[in-house]
This record gives structure tokens, C-alpha cells and sequence, in this order.
């Protein structure tokens, strides 16, 4: 499936409360299909020509930091000008049990209320606490339920709490986990543009510029 072997190594360093994140990728990862985005949350058209997709993790410090840095710029130049590029969100279990209550909270939103799915993805983000006490246990059923009952015309946070408990969309995190192992992710965030794996999930430049081109041969 894949055209170039990639080898991918990171590092993250804290200081203080500060994250940085080294991407140690040789290039960019092209594979013959892009990720299926079929009942995944998805912002735009389904079936836009060029799919923005984020394997991220919602303990992942540089998840956090790229939605406050990057995706700013992706939805003011793309998304809300433009009917030909989505962006989708699939979840990727890196840090754990934490990282799986989450994402069993988010399909149960996106399920059951799909209007606020991106007000609560925000949310559980704005909830991660400071990189020094990062480790400390702060993802629960219960603390997932509050960010949700947090949210005006939010979704039902019982109903939250007993998805996330009851394990209701544990099929549909499965879904993301294939998709994890079939495009060979390795950190987090990282970002597809159709079939391309960039090298840099960070740098605005490269990402544009894989969104140009995949417009142009759709043009």
C-alpha cells in the first residue's frame, strides 16, 4: 500500500510549561488510498475532493497544541471558505486507558448529539491540565460527563457517562484503531491530506501546500 518506507522518530521535550515537539521523518508518506472518513466526525463534505485528516489523542500535549496553532489556520483558509476540503478527527490510543475513555466520550457525542460534537472536542482538550501534572489521572466517566454537561445545548451527560462505562461505541474506536495500524501512525497528531502522510504535522507551509496540489488535480 505504501509507495516510500518511513521511519518515524520523536521526541518530546517539556520545559517548564512548554511542549516541543521534534518530527524526525525523512519525508512525507504517500499511500494508494486515503483514510475511509465514512461515520467518522467529520467538519465539511463527506465527499470533498481533499480529506484533512487527524489521527490525535486527547491526552497528547502536541494534539493540544496543534488544534490551538495549526487548525486555526486550517479552518479560516479552507474550511469555512471552501466546500472542497473536510477535516476529520480519528481517534488514536497512544497514552492508555485515559485515551480510550475519551474517545469512547467523543463517538457518543458524535452519535447522540453530532451538533456539539466539536464544542466537546474542544472542551476535553481545554480540560488538559498543565504539562507538569499531565500524568495525573484527570480523564474519567465522570469527569467526561461534566465537560459535557458543561456545554450549553450540549449532549445528555448521563447518557455520556453510561456509553463511556458500558463501553457503547467501543466498535466504532476499534474502526480507528485499524485505520491506525493500516496507515502505520506512529505519533500524534498526525496529518493525512488524501493520501499523503506529512512529514511535519506542524508546518503550515507543507500542509497548504499538499492542499493546493490536491485541488489542483481535482480541478
Amino acid at each position: 500500500m505504501k509507495s516510500k518506507i518511513l521511519v518515524l522518530v520523536t521526541a518530546v521535550v517539556f520545559i517548564g510549561m512548554g511542549v516541543f515537539v521534534i518530527w524526525g521523518n525523512d519525508t512525507s508518506t504517500t499511500f494508494d488510498d486515503r483514510p475511509s472518513i465514512e461515520d467518522q466526525p467529520t467538519l465539511g463534505d463527506e465527499t470533498a475532493p481533499v480529506s484533512v485528516v487527524e489521527f490525535g489523542d486527547y491526552k497528547c500535549p502536541a494534539c493540544k497544541s496543534w488544534g490551538e496553532t495549526v487548525f486555526p489556520l486550517l479552518e479560516e483558509t479552507y474550511l469555512n471558505s471552501s466546500d472542497d476540503v473536510s477535516f476529520t478527527y480519528i481517534n488514536t490510543l497512544f497514552h492508555g486507558e485515559e485515551s480510550e475513555l475519551a474517545a469512547l466520550a467523543s463517538e457518543s457525542v458524535w452519535e447522540e448529539n453530532p451538533d456539539s460534537f466539536w464544542t466537546f472536542h474542544k472542551t476535553i482538550f481545554d480540560n488538559q491540565p498543565d504539562q507538569q501534572n499531565h500524568d495525573e489521572r484527570w480523564i474519567t466517566s465522570e469527569s467526561l460527563g461534566d465537560m459535557a454537561g458543561s456545554l450549553e445545548n450540549g449532549p445528555d451527560a448521563e447518557q455520556v457517562v453510561e456509553d463511556v462505562e458500558n463501553g457503547t461505541f467501543a466498535e466504532e474506536v476499534e474502526t480507528d484503531q485499524n485505520l491506525v495500524q493500516e496507515y502505520d501512525i506512529e505519533l500524534t497528531p498526525s496529518i493525512m491530506v488524501n493520501g499523503t502522510l506529512l512529514e511535519d504535522p506542524f508546518d503550515w507551509e507543507e500542509l497548504s501546500a499538499e492542499i493546493e496540489e490536491a485541488l489542483e488535480e481535482d480541478s
